[in-house]
């Protein structure tokens, strides 16, 4: 067995996790509304004026197409065609015209002519395969100042039945993708390991202990 065929068959595992389960995900409702308006709002003013922004992990497009407005353009991309399917539905629904979705795993997104302004990752850093590699990625794919804006849950600061015992159970009988476990304090070192520089570190649930760092990185190098 190759190496490339070592590194996609995990990859291939989560999109077909992710494919049995779009259309209910799609049906779901979002857990924190009011956290999730502060975050679209918080991320609607950094986009502001910003030519072309890549989501990575962008699920059914409900967040691309909640920013359209904010930027010249968005490619939102996902490892589950099941999930671009859906995407693309809301998109013609929509009549948005400046927002597309392609399939793509985090870490072999389409390219933007010259780079993109922004990166999106919202709730995907920690399904990745390898965390340093798709932020190499991520930071190569950025013009030089670029933003990479993040919301994602950092297993490692919750309740280690999660981490230990329920996700494990989750995942032997097929009810959770593979995930990667970190502090939020790692994922902040991680950033500026390759190249970022913070300068936002936020909070956005509205109630209970929050484990999900709204963090915007500038690339510096």
């Amino acid at each position: 067995m190759t190496t490339q065929t070592m590194i996609a068959a995990p990859a291939d595992a989560d999109a077909r996790f992710w494919n049995r389960i779009a259309r209910k995900y799609a049906a779901g409702s979002i857990a924190d509304p009011t956290g999730y308006e502060t975050t679209i709002a918080r991320t609607a003013s950094l986009l502001e004026g910003l030519g072309h922004v890549l989501e990575t992990g962008c699920g059914t497009g409900t967040t691309a197409l909640r920013l359209a407005g904010n930027a010249g353009h968005i490619t939102a991309t996902d490892i589950s065609p099941a999930m671009i399917d859906i995407a693309r539905e809301r998109l013609a629904d929509s009549g948005t015209g400046n927002v597309s979705f392609q399939v793509a795993p985090s870490g072999a997104e389409p390219l933007a002519a010259g780079g993109y302004d922004a990166v999106l990752a919202f709730n995907v850093l920690h399904l990745v395969q390898n965390l340093d590699d798709t932020l190499a990625h991520l930071q190569a794919v950025l013009k030089p100042g670029g933003l990479l804006i993040s919301k994602t849950p950092c297993l490692a600061d919750m309740n280690p039945l999660i981490r230990w015992v329920m996700i494990p159970v989750m995942q032997m009988i097929g009810k959770a993708p593979h995930v990667l476990s970190f502090t939020c304090g790692e994922l902040a070192g991680a950033l500026r390991r390759h190249g970022f520089e913070i300068i936002a570190d936020e909070r956005h649930a509205s109630k209970g202990k929050d484990t999900r760092p709204f963090l915007a990185a500038r690339a510096v190098s």
